[in-house]
This record gives structure tokens, C-alpha cells and sequence, in this order.
């Protein structure tokens, strides 16, 4: 899609008319380069195409807080506000809260330590109208019921980390909870989901 995600070293090759994101991933999941990664920016990237814009938009076990990034960079601080950026890992909250700065973001993304949606902040700030989880089958089937707790009605959820043949599951956990899957992303090996709280 619109977006160019590129390490410092490749400072000199961002082509005019894309969204840069640098991003040095550091200790921290996530070049931006994955197929799982590329796949939530092109349905973040697609929203974006069908003029769709969010108020409210956390990126949950954001890694390196790309996504978080680019939601802050399509959406402006008018539409968005701040973006929630929250992950288990203390170090990947460090290098989110380093990329955010480092992308001119520091002032748009909070970045959290949180298990999932287990913050107070996000308890405060919610329901939001987009939610990222770009993590792994298992967590985002017992991400389910808490995604759709905190994704408002008429909201979005672009999940990823999940392999083709995983997908189904994932579709049928969301469904249950409350969600309509609006278009699926392949590539060879990995799916991403967009889906509408319904």
C-alpha cells in the first residue's frame, strides 16, 4: 500500500509519495517486513482507501509499534488523538516508545505494558474503533471475548500472525463473539483478518 518501511540504513531510498515508517527493530518482534506485518498495513491501508477514518486506535502486543505508527501517521492527531500501543514485553514497549520518537510520533502514541487490554489506561480510553493484534493463534483466540469488549459497535479488528490454514478458527472465535469478517488477506503462508463489530 501507501506505506514504506525501511531500517536507517536505507535512509536514502524513501521514494517520494509514500509513508515512510522507520523502524530498527532492535530486541524489540517486527522489521515491518513480515508477511503478517505487510498484511495489517495493507488492510490498515485499504480502510484508509474506502475514506474510513478512527478516533480511537490501540495496536495490542504492538512490538515494535509499526502499526501504531502508521494508524498515527494516516490518521491525523484531529481524527485520531493519541494512538495506544501496548505489549507484554517491557523491552518492546522501550523500542516502540523509541520508534515513536524517533518517527516524530512521541507526542501521538502512548506506549503501555499490558497483557492484552489489561491496563487502566485502556480501560479508561476504550472502546476503541480500531484494534490491531498482530501476534499468534492461541493469544488471539484468548484475545476473543476481551477484543470484543473493547472495540465499539460498528468498530474494527485487524488481526494477524495467523497461518492460512489457522484461519478458520480464528474467523469462527471472532464470529462468536460478535464480529463479521469483511475481507481475509493472503499471502502464500499467512492471513490477515479484517472484521467489523457487529
Amino acid at each position: 500500500g501507501r506505506f514504506f518501511v525501511y531500517g536507517s540504513h536505507d535512509a536514502d531510498k524513501v521514494p517520494s509519495g509514500r509513508v515512510p515508517l522507520l523502524i530498527d527493530a532492535a530486541m524489540a518482534f517486527g522489521t515491518g517486513h513480515h508477511g503478517t506485518t505487510s498484511g495489517c498495513l495493507s488492510a490498515l491501508d485499504d480502510l484508509a482507501r474506502e475514506g474510513r477514518s478512527f478516533h480511537n486506535v490501540a495496536d495490542i502486543g504492538c512490538g515494535t509499534a509499526v502499526l501504531a505508527m502508521a494508524a498515527a501517521k494516516v490518521w491525523s492527531a484531529d481524527e485520531a488523538g493519541t494512538v495506544y500501543a501496548s505489549d507484554m514485553d517491557p523491552t518492546a514497549v522501550d523500542v516502540a516508545r523509541v520508534n515513536a520518537d524517533v518517527n516524530g510520533l512521541g507526542d501521538r502514541i502512548e506506549c503501555l505494558e499490558a497483557a492484552g487490554f489489561d491496563h487502566p489506561t485502556l480501560a479508561e480510553v476504550g472502546p476503541f474503533d480500531l484494534g490491531f493484534a498482530n501476534i499468534l493463534m492461541g493469544p488471539l483466540l484468548e484475545l476473543a471475548p476481551d477484543m470484543a469488549t473493547n472495540v465499539s459497535f460498528g468498530g474494527y479488528a485487524l488481526l494477524s500472525g495467523i497461518l492460512n490454514e489457522q484461519a478458520a478458527d480464528v474467523i469462527k472465535a471472532y464470529e462468536t463473539v460478535g464480529f463479521t469478517l469483511e475481507h481475509h488477506h493472503k499471502t502464500p503462508e499467512w492471513s490477515t483478518l479484517s472484521l467489523k463489530r457487529s
